[in-house]
């Protein structure tokens, strides 16, 4: 989940291999994974922020008309972002058939249908408290000066040094190990994510640390270009939530096709049968994606698509 309303990147923008000249036809992008042969799409999924958004956080009208033209093909678009539900209203116009997305990097199956501020919450993969504060515990003890927020299916509570990443007011503000207590304002209400931020880490290096302090207690990645991390439920993961929204439509991660372009999304990319690391992406996307495409400034999703498309 990137801060929204930011220009952002990948940590690191890498240039294409000298040999393979990126381009904007699919001939220059390999097709799928070597050696697997080409099977006809039922599914897109595609991350936004870095990927599906430009950098202004609009969806250009040749990506509205690739989307539209997929879904009258008979392929389902979801939108697999570690967006919360609240955050939607960028693409909620764009949403054809089901009108699902999935959220919170697999915490939450949305419906967009009903526009802003009514989103229905269709599935919820929550994190455990205990689990939220076991990890809350051995982070700070790893990784001294860690702020954190909490994000709920409604609500957003953060610790009062915690920066205005979001711009957004926080429901309240209180310690980590508060906002997560049994008595905690919104007790009732499911957990999806903790937010970690640190002033000072390289944020690769904070990943890999909280990823070895927290163990299985919690899933942890990063979408931001800053020490920002989003730690969810043990095996939840944007590739684990459409793998269960594709099984309750008969469609297997072979038919599926994947864009993405920060570390949050290499699950989704190496599950699907066909992925594209968008031009901008985060090097170990470009290592997970069987291909890569251009930057989301270029419109590196709706190339993709129309070309799959005339295959079809």
């Amino acid at each position: 989940m990137r801060e929204n309303g930011r220009v952002t990147s990948a940590t690191r923008q890498p240039e294409p291999p000298a040999s393979s000249p990126l381009s904007t036809s699919l001939d220059a992008i390999s097709p799928g994974r070597a050696g697997a042969p080409v099977v006809r799409p039922r599914l897109i999924a595609t991350d936004l922020d870095g990927t599906l958004l430009r950098d202004d956080k609009s969806v250009s009208p040749r990506t509205v008309a690739a989307l539209a033209a997929a879904e009258e093909a008979g392929i389902e678009v979801f939108f697999v972002t570690g967006r919360p539900a609240r955050w939607m209203d960028v693409v909620s116009d764009h949403v054809h058939g089901h009108g699902l997305a999935i959220c919170g990097n697999g915490a939450a199956v949305v419906d967009l249908h009903g526009g802003p501020g009514t989103h229905r919450f269709v599935k919820v993969r929550e994190l455990a408290r205990e689990n939220a504060l076991d990890a809350v515990r051995l982070l700070r003890d790893a990784a001294p000066g860690t702020m954190y927020a909490v994000e709920q299916t409604y609500g957003f509570n953060q610790e009062p040094d915690y920066p205005k990443l979001h711009m957004e007011i926080p429901d309240n503000l209180a310690p980590a190990e508060e906002l997560l207590g049994r008595d905690a304002p919104g007790a009732g209400e499911p957990v999806l994510k903790i937010l970690a931020f640190h002033p000072t880490l390289d944020p690769d290096a904070f990943l890999t640390l909280a990823r070895l302090a927290i163990g299985d207690r919690a899933n942890v990645t990063r979408s931001s270009p800053s020490a920002l991390l989003e730690i969810s439920g043990p095996g939840v993961s944007k590739a684990s939530t459409l793998a269960l929204c594709c099984a309750e439509r008969g469609i297997s991660h072979e038919e599926v096709v994947a864009f993405g372009d920060m570390p949050n999304d290499v699950e989704m990319l190496t599950w699907a049968g066909r992925s594209y690391a968008m031009g901008n992406a985060h090097p170990d996307v470009i290592a997970a994606a069987s291909g890569r495409t251009v930057a989301n400034n270029e419109d590196g999703v709706a190339v993709v698509i129309e070309e799959l498309l005339t295959q079809a």
